[in-house]
């Protein structure tokens, strides 16, 4: 049997299994899901298993609480597939008060008509990404973000990834199914993910019959307009040559469906306290949740990204925004960015609930790069009103270099893959 590689995900979902009746595991297929539910449950319900669907679907419909017996903590896998056993499981949840009773997993959003309690206080949900390089053993980990936040002074690491490794790990993707396979073998994985996306998954979304070839051409519209705030005119356009015809109101529809589906996981802006009065941009800045997604939907691989170095920069972006959100999470933070009307931006604040705050400018990395980023994080830490909020814990540059290290002005640069929580 394959081992087990340990997730982030893990220690938040212990601690909410002691805390409520049920937690689900939402996410992309692929990404880990039931695997880690399985290291936790005593037993399993698989409702996608062929052998027993159709008499399980049937008991669901009639019976539904006949399918939660068993040793808990019971796993309900791909729970959506019976929607019906949400009320079940919130009942049970409810008339025994007991902790630890249920894990569901779900990589579809359930539709709308389905007739559900919301499930607030008996159910939490967790999202889980594909892995970060950390989960991966792509990062060595010499450098932790939770110290950042703690304010430790000196850092130091060393990358043992060159930049064509790091092309190849943004084309690999952090996909669990690909981590023991060849190079070559590997990055079939993102392509076969997201063909199985287009031809299969998004029929199971709403019911709606939609076209697989237009599908494709949002998905490498919004490929190319990765880590960026395009508007939906933005993608229309882009798509005009491949598809006159489509409708903002169409692209609206798609991209609705991808979200239910977890493949889009955008980045919100943030609107600190500022010193000035400025207008903060609030558009989202477009990401999938795994930027393999992205180069398999160009039809690239990791040669085609060191030849097209503006194209290499933003799927980097979204690699070190990847791994920001899954270490966020395990720190109970979030991840944002920030635009203002001015032109000054910062690609990625990571915001704890206790108020600690970070930023982080992402660059592959060269000298200069570097020091204009350095430059860049300074000037967007002084128009923060740190009267109304607090300092930021880190002033930090994401790269693709080698060496980790604090410079002078305290800005700290640090390899993607020498980060972690």
């Amino acid at each position: 049997m394959k081992k087990y590689m340990p997730r982030l995900l893990d220690d938040i979902l212990e601690k909410r299994m002691k805390i409520y009746g049920a937690v689900l595991i939402i996410g992309p297929k692929w990404c880990g899901k039931s695997t880690t539910a399985k290291q936790y449950a005593k037993s399993v319900l698989e409702l996608q298993n062929p052998r027993t669907r159709e008499n399980n679907l049937e008991i669901a419909n009639m019976r539904p609480d006949l399918l939660l017996e068993g040793e808990k903590p019971r796993l309900i896998d791909e729970w959506q597939d019976a929607p019906m056993l949400w009320d079940a499981i919130r009942y049970d949840v409810d008339n025994t008060g007991l902790k630890n009773q249920y894990i569901l997993t779900g990589s579809i959003t359930p539709r709308d008509d389905e007739p559900m309690h919301s499930g607030t206080g008996r159910i939490i949900r967790l999202l889980m990404r594909p892995m970060s390089l950390y989960e991966s053993n792509d990062s060595t980990g010499s450098v932790s973000l939770s110290e950042l936040f703690d304010s430790v002074i000196d850092i130091k690491g060393v990358s043992n990834k060159e930049l064509e490794d790091i092309a190849y790990l943004c084309a690999r993707g952090g996909w669990p199914s690909s981590l023991d396979l060849n190079k070559g073998d590997a990055l079939i994985v993102p392509r076969d993910y997201l063909d199985s996306l287009i031809i299969n998954d998004i029929k199971t979304v709403d019911g709606t019959v939609r076209n697989p070839n237009r599908l494709r051409t949002v998905i490498r519209s919004l490929s190319r307009n990765i880590c960026t705030t395009a508007s939906l005119a933005t993608i229309k356009d882009d798509t005009f040559y491949n598809d006159s015809t489509i409708s903002e109101k169409t692209i609206v529809d798609y991209l609705n469906a991808l979200s239910k589906l977890y493949v889009i996981d955008d980045v919100e802006a943030w609107c600190p306290k500022l010193r000035s009065k400025t207008d903060i941009r609030t558009s989202a800045k477009r990401c999938f949740i795994d930027p393999s997604i992205a180069v398999a939907a160009l039809r690239a691989t990791d040669k085609d990204l060191l030849k097209d170095f503006k194209t290499f920069g933003f799927i980097f972006e979204a690699l070190c925004l990847r791994d920001l959100k899954v270490y966020a999470q395990s720190l109970d933070g979030d991840v944002f960015f920030y635009r203002d009307k001015s032109g000054l931006e910062c690609d990625a604040i990571v915001h704890l609930k206790d108020g600690r705050w970070g930023a982080a400018e992402i660059k592959l990395g060269n000298n200069d790069s570097i020091e204009l980023a350095a430059k860049n994080l300074i000037k967007f830490s002084n128009v923060v009103d740190t009267s109304e909020m607090n300092k930021p814990s880190f002033l930090m540059i994401l790269t693709a270099t080698k060496y980790a290290y604090r410079r002078e002005d305290g800005v700290y640069v640090v390899p993607i893959t020498c980060l972690k929580n």
